[in-house]
């Protein structure tokens, strides 16, 4: 469990644990501050679970292979990997600043990435293999001033999606989790957080998406506040092409949603030629 020291995170890996899973909770070690995933296992100690702190930055060299290595080295399995660690960059517009586009993906992205392929080998050896990535609705209608947060949530999406098409033969189900939570990452200048948005509002789905319970995969769920909803991309009917059509394209009659690319070329094709 990545990124989980406080928020989000604290409540997917509590979660996790009361449902009998050990749970290697990960967070970067800073050394001005406390190390917040000690009282995170302190909590899940002292609920009766079973956890282990990580302080590995993910984006770090070799964090991957080292995080991975927590599990295996103390329990010697690794069933689920939940990857909610992940920065917002900062609030610019594009043009008017630096959006840290790099910075952002290489832990938003690149740093999930890594962690599956280390994580792989011993995922198809579980009986339940499971991959939880944490996303935001974001990466499918983007972020006003957040558009490098926005772009490596879609990036993710997509990562995730093409890997669950690629992993159902090794039976490994793969989905993404679109949280809506009050965090730190979140949080306004003056304003007090909903209570109605805690983040244990989403733990729940969380759990259950890493769980063998779970037969689903190459899904986006939406969750917050103990309720969830299904999240797809959508493409409208096919017309042949005219400035005129575009706004009742645009307006999305007959909405329709694939499993993979392939299969929205080939509904297009067919709309084209009647085959």
């Amino acid at each position: 469990m990545t990124g989980a020291g406080n928020g989000l995170g604290a409540a997917f890996a509590e979660a996790l644990a009361a449902k009998g899973n050990a749970v290697v909770v990960n967070n970067r070690r800073h050394a001005d501050r406390p190390f917040t995933p000690d009282e995170v296992v302190r909590r899940i100690a002292d609920a009766g679970g079973t956890a282990m702190t990580d302080g590995n930055a993910v984006d770090a060299p070799g964090a991957a292979e080292r995080i991975v290595a927590s599990a295996i080295d103390r329990w010697g399995r690794l069933d689920a990997l939940v990857l909610n660690a992940g920065i917002s960059g900062p609030a610019v517009k594009v043009g008017a600043g630096d959006t840290q586009l790099e910075q952002v993906l290489a832990i938003n992205l690149t740093a999930n990435h890594r962690l599956v392929e280390a994580a792989l080998p011993h995922l198809r050896r579980s009986s339940a293999g499971r991959i939880v990535f944490v996303s935001s609705t974001g990466g499918l209608h983007g972020v006003r001033g957040r558009s490098a947060y926005a772009a490596s949530k879609g990036a993710l999406n997509g990562y995730a999606l093409s890997l669950a098409a690629e992993l159902r033969r090794d039976a490994i189900g793969v989905n993404v989790l679109g949280p809506y939570a009050a965090t730190k990452m979140t949080a306004q200048p003056g304003q007090e957080p909903d209570p109605l948005l805690a983040p244990e509002g989403a733990a729940e789905a969380c759990a259950w998406l890493a769980s063998a319970e779970c037969g689903r995969t190459g899904e986006i769920w939406v969750a917050g506040a103990g309720h969830v909803r299904a999240a797809r991309a959508m493409e409208s009917v096919t017309m042949r092409f005219s400035p005129d059509a575009l706004s009742a394209l645009a307006a999305m009659p007959e909405p329709r949603g694939y499993q993979g690319g392939e299969a929205a070329f080939a509904d297009f094709y067919q709309d084209i030629t009647g085959e």
